[in-house]
């Protein structure tokens, strides 16, 4: 979503960093550029023009022309005012309401508010272990409320049932009566759109909130509509009164304005981003983490909680094991894929990586996509679980049907099996070197550049145990991280070796490797 505000603002701030003292002119050229960037991303320009002078106004000032790399500085002055722009804090959904608090979600059509409603009971029922009742109140679109029914019954969340011929506020007083009854924490209330604002729907709204008393009134809107998104959170908040707002395809290739200007606009938080057309694919919106990517500083707090909702405690305790026994086959490297693909693929990795960022289009170019990892695990799944268990067996007949079952060639099992080869040597040199191996003298490299004394968080070494690290201390990591210079755009990744980016120093072997399957190491929070 912000790939193309990151690039531009990376090369503006990477100018302004390389310089020794910075002038007003300075100042100015670099900010008509920012102002430049942040139009064509689509920011609403009164947003625009505020922003660009709270940035002046403390850049231009003496105690920065005469600090020792005012360029950092700037940096900085922008980095915080990007987070003010978002909101500060992230905020939740606030459930402090007597039983069952109401949720009412409200939009234009086609903007998410049927799926969007769904994912919010999931994650409500499996994150917080809320007992919630889902109801549809869209009786013009067709097939509406058999929508909510069908997605409630593939989550395991309970559905109001449908009686014909009742109004959108019959329906909304009987889901809460029904809530009651049944014992249920929340009630979502799924409203009608329409393709406009119109006068009918507002006065809906209002009927459905005075029957329902609703606790929160999201406000859904699409991402990619751009500034007509601000348009529309004033006029809903104006007659309805929202509490908060979820934008939906942030995973689309909208240019991200709208995300930047409805906060600043409607002075609303923006409390949910949805970021996958899957269930679970919903997360909550933090301002910092946001800006963060945006500069191109990584975000390894979103990362580590990624990891920890979708890497299996179970599997990476057996991965461990073996590999403190140097064993690494090709069923453990099809499942360090998938795992990949879980957490967001290379370029969703990558992208929350300090410095990182601008790698992705160099590892697109190299054949390093995400489409890379779909061949590799359809090469493993067309060989049987001999050959899987031993590579060795692969002789050029066995080749030849491997490839044809799974749509490759030759040369790309020739491939895979090289990075295996190149992956289990690093097993065996990480299993054989004593405790922790080669990972622990790396992570402990990392630790030293990062000033946290060679140990890992206090952990002697090696990679810190993520299961007893609060979000605070994360937090507080990522700060050092910054500090040692690993989340200045471009910065890349120190003690990883030294090619272009940060990259080098893997062994040889290709990036899916990470140094032994980055998404599959022990000691990550249990899956919830």
């Amino acid at each position: 979503m912000f790939e193309n505000l990151q690039d531009r603002l990376g090369s503006i701030l990477n100018g302004l960093t390389g310089r020794g003292a910075l002038s007003e002119a300075d100042v100015s050229a670099a900010l008509r550029e920012v102002r430049r960037a942040l139009l064509e991303a689509d920011v609403a320009l009164d947003v625009v023009r505020s922003f660009t002078d709270r940035v002046r106004e403390k850049a231009v000032g003496a105690e920065i022309l005469k600090a020792i790399k005012p360029g950092q500085m700037v940096v900085k002055i922008v980095h915080d005012e990007l987070i003010e722009m978002l909101g500060g804090e992230g905020v939740g959904i606030d459930l402090h309401a007597p039983a069952p608090v109401v949720v009412m979600m409200v939009g234009l059509q086609g903007s998410g508010k049927t799926t969007t409603s769904a994912k919010i009971a999931h994650r409500l029922s499996t994150r917080e272990k809320k007992k919630v009742l889902m109801a549809s109140l869209d009786t013009r679109r067709p097939a509406a409320q058999e929508q909510l029914r069908q997605l409630g019954a593939q989550a395991n969340i309970d559905t109001l049932p449908v009686i014909s011929g009742q109004s959108p506020t019959d329906i909304a007083a009987r889901a809460v009566q029904a809530a009651k009854l049944g014992g249920h924490d929340v009630v979502i209330l799924d409203t009608a759109g329409r393709t406009h604002i119109d006068e009918p729907l507002m006065v809906e709204m209002a009927d459905i909130k005075k029957r329902s008393n609703p606790h929160e009134i999201l406000l859904v809107a699409d991402s990619l509509t751009g500034q007509d998104a601000v348009n529309l959170a004033r006029s809903f908040d104006e007659r309805v009164g929202i509490t908060g707002l979820v934008l939906t395809r942030m995973d689309g290739d909208g240019r991200g304005g709208a995300a930047l200007s409805m906060r600043a606009v409607t002075g609303k938080p923006i409390k949910l981003i949805g970021v996958g057309e899957k269930m679970s694919e919903l997360e909550e919106f933090h301002p910092r983490r946001i800006a963060d990517r945006i500069l191109g500083m990584g975000d390894i707090v979103s990362l580590v909680e990624r990891a920890a909702e979708n890497i299996d405690a179970e599997k990476a305790a057996a991965m461990a094991a073996k590999m403190a026994k140097g064993k690494f086959d090709l069923d453990d490297l099809a499942d360090q894929l998938r795992q990949m693909q879980k957490m967001g693929g290379m370029g969703g990795i990558m992208g929350m990586m300090p410095g990182m960022a601008g790698m992705k289009d160099k590892m697109a170019a190299a054949g390093l996509d995400d489409k890379l990892f779909g061949r590799q695990i359809a090469i493993i799944q067309s060989m049987t679980k001999a050959e899987r268990t031993n590579p060795d067996l692969l002789k050029h007949s066995r080749k030849k049907r491997i490839a044809a079952g799974s749509g490759t060639d030759a040369a790309a099992i020739n491939k895979l099996l090289k990075m295996h080869r190149q992956m289990a040597d690093m097993m065996k040199m990480m299993g054989g070197k004593g405790k922790g191996g080669m990972m622990k003298q790396m992570m402990g490299g990392l630790a030293g550049k990062m000033g946290l004394g060679g140990g890992m968080g206090g952990m002697g070494g090696g990679m810190p145990d993520l299961s007893n690290i609060d979000p605070r201390q994360l937090e507080a990591l990522q700060k050092q991280a910054e500090a040692a210079g690993l989340g200045k755009p471009g910065g890349g990744m120190p003690g990883l070796g030294g090619l272009p980016g940060g990259l080098s120093g893997l062994g040889g072997a290709k990036l899916p490797g990470l140094g032994g399957g980055f998404p599959g190491l022990p000691g990550l929070p249990k899956k919830k």
